[in-house]
């Protein structure tokens, strides 16, 4: 039998890295609005859209973690501090970030730190603004016919990096140097060229491929819509 004068120990919340998508609120997930409104602590980005905060409790903590360029409102390893220490206090947690926690958001090297600490944590997926935009201009990133891959690639690598992890040459489709590798690429890009020229690539037309289709899209898409993200 446990003895009266003996403290219970105070269990240890949970984190959850949620995605609030591209900025449009309509495309947040139900799952990452109940985050949210459940949150004892939320912890935004910069690119979360600050709407989503109307959604918290009262009395719920709200810290701003933010980062642009040139001024960082934590380092990313004060923020890994700040999740760890509420979660431990018996907090539940909101890292709440712009598009998708996993796709650029630090959301893997957050996850690494919370998972080393000893504390649960959930990933909310949210929508990339890298599927979003495309998508409400009328731009399909895959089509059957057209494009059987997607590469997503960062513009700001970690600058503590000796040497880039970006092989360029591969995207370009040269990875191994070949003169049958540099044709093809010549070729097709001059193919493709071509096509963006003639409006034979791009935003999907009426007919259901692609095509140029900015007048169909201004008809019936308000621009209300088209600026959303």
């Amino acid at each position: 039998m446990q003895s009266k004068g003996k403290s219970e120990r105070k269990s240890i919340g949970k984190v959850y890295l949620v995605g609030g998508g591209p900025g449009d609120l309509g495309l947040v997930t139900l799952r990452a609005k109940e985050c949210i409104e459940r949150a004892d602590v939320i912890v935004y980005d910069h690119l979360a859209n600050p709407e989503m905060l109307g959604w918290a409790r009262d009395d719920a903590e709200i810290i701003y973690a933010g980062k642009k360029a040139g001024e960082h409102a934590l380092s990313q390893e004060e923020i890994n501090k700040l999740l760890i220490e509420n979660a431990r206090a018996g907090k539940g947690v909101v890292r709440l970030k712009g598009g998708d926690p996993f796709v650029f958001g630090r959301g893997a090297e957050e996850a690494k730190a919370i998972g080393e600490a000893g504390i649960a944590f959930e990933i909310v997926p949210g929508i990339t603004s890298a599927i979003a935009g495309p998508a409400y201009a009328g731009i399909p990133v895959t089509h059957r016919s057209e494009n059987s891959h997607v590469t997503f690639f960062t513009g700001h690598e970690d600058p503590s990096k000796t040497k880039s992890a970006i092989d360029y040459a591969a995207y370009a489709g040269d990875a191994d140097g070949s003169r049958e590798n540099r044709g093809d690429f010549r070729r097709n890009d001059g193919q493709r060229r071509s096509e963006r020229s003639s409006g034979g690539v791009g935003p999907m037309g009426d007919d259901g491929t692609p095509g140029n289709i900015d007048r169909h899209f201004r008809k019936h898409c308000p621009a209300r819509d088209r600026s959303r993200i």
